[in-house]
């Protein structure tokens, strides 16, 4: 198979791609910045994309056919995001902005610039959160973060309708709360732990449960 991940330098893009490669796999790994880590993975990286700038979706196209040539991706994972904190005390429009920008227009545009390299059978999966979950939210705050990742989810499954009579299925996947530099390691679970979540319910969906909301240990999550 070949799988394309964005935001795949740390973290759990990171993770994923290891993952993905011990099975023996052709990734193509998308990033700002390579490290060392990722490219101790040997897969094929694109760096110096910022997804945050209206050119990246058609860069990405670009370099992502010449790696592959004539052949399809069989997984897309749009897993690049970012965290900032807002609150009615805090508030920052322009970091909510910036936010929308990233984890929900960003990933809708580069998988509409990388539709002609999908085939049926094809997967797209939109790394998302639980706190975009509008009857989830017991808390509040975090508002362009909930509010980009309620309209990511809203994208998801608008994607899944409008692909699912070409078979290109879609799943909308919250990761668990993982110890990633997003926030300072303060999850409960690893990276790695929460790409094998991931990958097991990649390789659940199916024209039938396609546009699903679900948390990586298998749970569906309340919209």
């Amino acid at each position: 198979m070949h799988i394309v991940i964005t935001g795949a330098n740390r973290g759990i893009g990171l993770a994923l791609t290891k993952n993905y490669r011990a099975q023996g796999h052709q990734v193509t790994a998308i990033c700002r910045q390579s490290s060392p880590e990722l490219e101790a993975t040997e897969a094929d990286i694109i760096e110096g994309i910022d997804v945050s700038q209206s050119e990246a979706p058609a860069n990405i196209a670009a370099m992502v056919h010449n790696v592959l040539g004539d052949t399809c991706i069989d997984i897309l994972i749009n897993n690049a995001g970012i965290l900032r904190h807002e609150s009615l005390d805090n508030m920052d429009t322009q970091a909510i902005q910036a936010q929308f920008n990233i984890n929900a227009l960003a990933p809708l545009a580069i998988t509409h610039a990388l539709l002609p390299l999908l085939k049926s059978g094809s997967k797209i999966a939109l790394i998302t959160s639980r706190m975009g979950s509008i009857a989830d939210n017991g808390s509040g705050n975090y508002y362009g973060y909930r509010m980009s990742k309620a309209a990511l989810n809203a994208a998801g499954k608008s994607l899944a309708m409008d692909l699912k009579d070409q078979d290109i299925n879609v799943a909308i996947l919250h990761p668990g709360m993982v110890q990633t530099d997003m926030i300072n390691h303060a999850g409960d679970i690893s990276a790695d732990t929460a790409a094998e979540r991931l990958i097991a319910r990649i390789a659940e969906l199916t024209n039938k449960n396609t546009g699903t909301f679900w948390h990586a240990n298998g749970e569906v999550l309340p919209w």
